[in-house]
């Protein structure tokens, strides 16, 4: 009884498999394993296989510390859904395969963030890398009905993963796509910029990657952080309240204030040094984590790109919004455009060609959406080289223009309290990942909330009376004094819409900010050496805003703001010098005037690569 049953089982499952496949319906099967790494650590793998096509199929591979399981058992099958993730490789065949790193959910051993790679320069130990080698090495050998290639992907953490998993590769690994992986953590990306610190994000963040095997959310006890933050007064407070020693990157931020030999070593700017196979690198203009990575590594290693496999694409993106959803917007600002659909066919076509031979392997160097005139473009460099540098300089009244100022004196003082903080976007500041978060979306945020502040300045030009495309790095040079001895400086370039905007009214007089970034002053001559400023003194301070590729459209204005506190995205500085901040008491946060300089000797200004 028991036989013929399963035998009618049996006959019903290929029926159903049959009648799918005719209906074009693609049908996987999970299955997870514990793979054996050289060190006798155990890593959880699920790997999705398809079941009604025929033929042999390349595996991509996910490497991740956010939990590689899905909640369906193992053994069963299940219909591929157009919003799973790469759908349109799905349909056509992929083996896809998600990887728990050591130490995290289901994975034995233990993990720290960002560890760099150590194995070619110390015998016998494992890094990330090697444990991507020997889970391919893995796969290839056990998986039934694979074409001996795999790929890497991954946003994010995992687009680091994705980085260094390709250095040292497998002789399978054929090609990898790094999406938003960060670059330097003190430089830029995630935890600092620019050497000020990224205050919600790094705590809340490390927190919940290091308190446990899981994620773990810090437990706040409101929704509003603005006064939570600004009430836990110096950061000296957070381990002494809270950590209590238990969070190791909170640890490694405390003990290494300036860019030392611990954030070099662990910047893949030192450990990875050229694209060792075809490397796809991905980012958004609007990525409010890893907005720096891809743009920099893919700078990086194309210094040494002699074999023509290293390839960028940038768009109008918040932290991996290139990989869900159409992508035809993001916030209140539409791109009139599927860009994430777009995007997701270039992908397809990657992938296709380096892990199936198919397609003709043609790739643009540079694939960057021009937000602002909506619309796709190719370069045969990143940053074109065709571009025109032209200054967009501060001026009196609030007025900025490309004329260079010619009179001797001209400046604007405003107070900077660091008991008053400007905040990053409008109220209520919530959880970076908490309920109702805006935290995808405040890279696009009106920043009229700001402009009417007496602690932000803000210069405009005149209505733009024709287009005006600005395609490549944007740079500040900011001239500058304070009364402190210490002080930060933000600068934001901002696309201000029309003061009656006939396509959408709501949009009317809208501060889109188009480059933003901040600058802490004891850096300007050295990230390795701070020093204190000097009261009272003018000093340059460049401000790399990164890369963008936005026209400004005739009918807009073009704004510059300027400010000293951006909270709590960014600790407040003390602004006055201690050699470490996070070693601060509550007493040594001083008010301090701020001074931009705008004349024939000091001309503050920013420098914009416009393209004719």
């Amino acid at each position: 009884m028991r036989k013929k049953h399963l035998l009618l089982v049996l006959v019903f499952f290929f029926s159903l498999l049959y009648s799918h496949a005719q209906l074009g319906q693609i049908i996987y099967k999970k299955t997870s394993v514990m793979i054996p790494m050289r060190d006798g650590v155990r890593l959880f793998t699920v790997i999705l296989s398809p079941v009604n096509i025929d033929g042999n199929f390349p595996i991509l591979m996910q490497r991740t510390p956010y939990g590689a399981d899905i909640p369906i058992a193992d053994d069963s099958v299940f219909l591929i859904q157009p919003n799973f993730p790469y759908y349109n490789m799905a349909v056509e065949g992929y083996i896809f395969v998600r990887q728990d790193i050591r130490g995290k959910y289901k994975s034995e051993g233990t993990m720290e963030i960002h560890s760099p790679l150590i194995h070619l320069t110390r015998k016998g130990t494992v890094d990330e890398s090697t444990d991507t080698y020997d889970a391919i090495d893995w796969l290839i050998k056990k998986i039934p009905h694979n074409n001996g290639k795999a790929g890497l992907v991954g946003i994010s953490y995992p687009g680091w993963l994705a980085l260094v998993g390709a250095v040292d590769p497998h002789p399978a690994l054929k090609a990898s796509s790094e999406q938003a992986c960060m670059s330097d953590l003190f430089l830029g990306d995630d935890f600092h910029h620019n050497g000020a610190f990224r205050l919600s994000y790094g705590m809340e963040y490390s927190y919940e990657v290091e308190y446990g095997k899981g994620d773990s959310e810090f437990p706040f006890a409101q929704f509003d952080l603005y006064d939570w933050y600004r009430q836990l007064g110096s950061l000296a407070h957070v381990d002494e309240k809270y950590f209590h020693g238990k969070i190791p990157t909170w640890n490694h931020f405390v003990a290494h204030p300036n860019y030392d030999s611990f954030w070099k070593s662990n910047s893949p700017l030192n450990y990875v040094r050229y694209p060792e196979i075809p490397m796809l690198h991905v980012g958004g203009y609007f990525d409010q984590e890893d907005m720096q990575g891809p743009q920099l590594m893919y700078e990086h290693m194309e210094k040494l790109d002699s074999f023509h496999r290293n390839y960028i694409i940038l768009g109008p993106w918040n932290h991996g919004g290139w990989a869900r959803g159409k992508g035809d917007s993001l916030g209140k600002i539409s791109f009139e455009n599927k860009t994430g659909e777009y995007f997701q066919q270039l992908q397809k076509k990657w992938f296709d060609y380096w892990l199936k031979g198919t397609g003709d392997g043609h790739f643009d160097e540079a694939t960057c959406f021009q937000t602002g005139s909506n619309q796709w473009k190719t370069y045969e460099s990143w940053p074109p080289k065709e571009a025109e540098h032209r200054n967009l300089y501060f001026g009196a009244a609030h007025h900025a223009s490309f004329e260079k100022p010619a009179q001797a004196t001209g400046s604007e003082s405003y107070q900077s309290d660091p008991a008053k903080p400007v905040p990053y976007r409008t109220q209520p500041i919530e959880a970076t990942y908490g309920p109702g978060s805006r935290w995808r979306t405040w890279h696009v945020d009106d920043q009229g909330f700001a402009y009417s502040r007496p602690d932000v300045l803000s210069f405009s030009t005149d209505t733009l009376t024709e287009d005006l495309t600005v395609t490549g790095r944007i740079l500040a040079h900011l001239f500058a004094s304070t009364t402190g001895t210490d002080a930060d400086w933000i600068v934001k370039l901002i696309d201000e819409y029309p003061d009656y905007y006939q396509p959408n009214f709501l949009m009317s007089g809208y501060m889109l900010p188009v480059a933003m970034e901040v600058f802490r002053g004891r850096f300007r001559k050295s990230f390795e050496h701070p020093s204190p400023l000097i009261p009272g003194k003018p000093e340059e301070y460049l401000v790399n805003l990164h890369q963008i590729n936005h026209t400004f459209r005739k009918g807009h204005r073009i704004i510059i703001q300027v400010q000293s506190t951006w909270f709590p995205v960014i600790d407040r500085n003390p602004q006055k010098y201690i050699p470490n901040i996070f070693q601060a008491k509550d007493i040594d946060f001083i008010k301090a005037e701020e001074t931009v300089y705008f004349n024939a000797s000091y001309p503050s200004h920013i420098e914009l690569p416009v393209m004719k």
